[in-house]
């Protein structure tokens, strides 16, 4: 989901009680901030379709905040012979269904690269395929079932991108939710409040235990990129407390991946923080229930597929340059959200844009 920290960014107590963005992917993030197989549907393993260039934007600064420790000898990266990474690109998706997920898996797909969809639902999954397959044919898609949230189906996931893929070049970890929920901590059930942590933190743990495991036998190596949310900056997100602390503790887990990687002086898997920004979608809008909410929405949301066409260059740029450096790629900057706003206060522009305000 994609509940983005532009509105706790400009700390106020209209901001933070906002919404989150994306369906069920990541909620907003912190500014500074082969061919076609048949239908096969079980636990982890739904269909699989089939893919095989854009220009970018702007990479936030790399995030190396991490000392350096004495290296030791890392576990299967010296043994693994390395090849270059050149396009096409073979990316796997978490959360793809529908949302950012979704319009990012199109954009790579746009760029000429292999992309790999999963979602919780076969259903989503069958039907996002449908609609990939016919835009972009049937040679490079392919879509799973899986929930990050249990381990073995990770571990199926993995299994499925070895077997259709062979390799994984460009990881997303993008599934993420906030169980639909907006209320205070104290009216939260133990079931929504489960769903949140199992999803966003305990899942995007177990996806990056397997991807760097499956990378770091890959000669190409590979570049996981964990998606942030509201609260990953740190400022408090009243009504979906839970969800801003899970969001929390994905900048903290990407930093401690950084330096364990660089503990064991693993040169050929490199983990990133990706940041969508406040991106529109039905959970986002169905929270914009104060006039607040109304105004940050229509100032500084953008949709799925203005948010992925920024994003997917900046992301294949990486690769591209052969950058081994962590990186942090944000779409709403600080400067760019403090210009938005200044032009509506000064000019009035995107007023309605989105929403209708009073």
């Amino acid at each position: 989901m994609a509940i983005s920290t532009a509105f706790s960014h400009f700390h106020s107590p209209l901001l933070s009680p906002l919404l989150p963005a994306k369906h069920h992917e990541n909620l907003f993030p912190s500014l500074s901030q082969p061919s076609v197989s048949h239908h096969k549907f079980d636990r982890c393993g739904l269909l699989n379709v089939g893919s095989r260039q854009k220009p970018l934007n702007s990479v936030d600064s790399g995030v190396n905040l991490i000392s350096d420790p004495p290296p030791t000898s890392g576990e299967d990266s010296s043994s693994v012979s390395t090849e270059p990474m050149v396009p096409p690109y073979n990316v796997l998706i978490t959360g793809s269904s529908k949302g950012i997920g979704y319009a990012l898996a199109k954009e790579f797909l746009k760029a000429g690269d292999n992309v790999m969809i999963c979602s919780r639902s076969a259903e989503r999954v069958e039907s996002a395929l449908q609609s990939l397959r016919g835009e972009f044919g049937e040679q490079h898609v392919w879509g799973t079932t899986c929930d990050v949230r249990e381990g073995q189906d990770v571990k199926n996931l993995v299994a499925f991108a070895q077997q259709n893929l062979k390799y994984i070049d460009i990881w997303i970890n993008n599934a993420g939710s906030n169980a639909y929920s907006f209320k205070p901590l104290a009216e939260a059930s133990d079931e929504d409040l489960i769903e949140v942590v199992t999803t966003n933190t305990l899942g995007l743990m177990i996806c990056c235990r397997e991807a760097i495991k499956m990378m770091l036998k890959q000669p190409r190596g590979g570049h996981i990129f964990n998606t942030d949310g509201a609260g990953s900056d740190g400022r408090p997100t009243p009504r979906f407390a839970a969800y801003g602390a899970t969001k929390r503790s994905v900048v903290h887990l990407t930093k401690s991946l950084q330096a364990e990687m660089r503990m064991q002086d693993v040169k050929n898997v490199v983990v990133h923080n990706l940041s969508p920004g406040m991106v529109t979608t039905d959970l986002l809008m169905s929270g914009a229930t104060t006039k607040q909410a109304k105004f940050f929405i229509n100032v500084l949301a953008e949709t799925a597929e203005v948010v992925a066409e920024y994003l997917v260059p900046s992301i294949r740029s990486i690769l591209t340059n052969g950058t081994t450096k962590p990186t942090y790629i944000r779409f709403l900057t600080g400067l760019k959200a403090y210009s938005q706003i200044f032009s509506r206060l000064a000019f009035g522009a995107r007023r309605n844009r989105y929403l209708l305000e009073e």
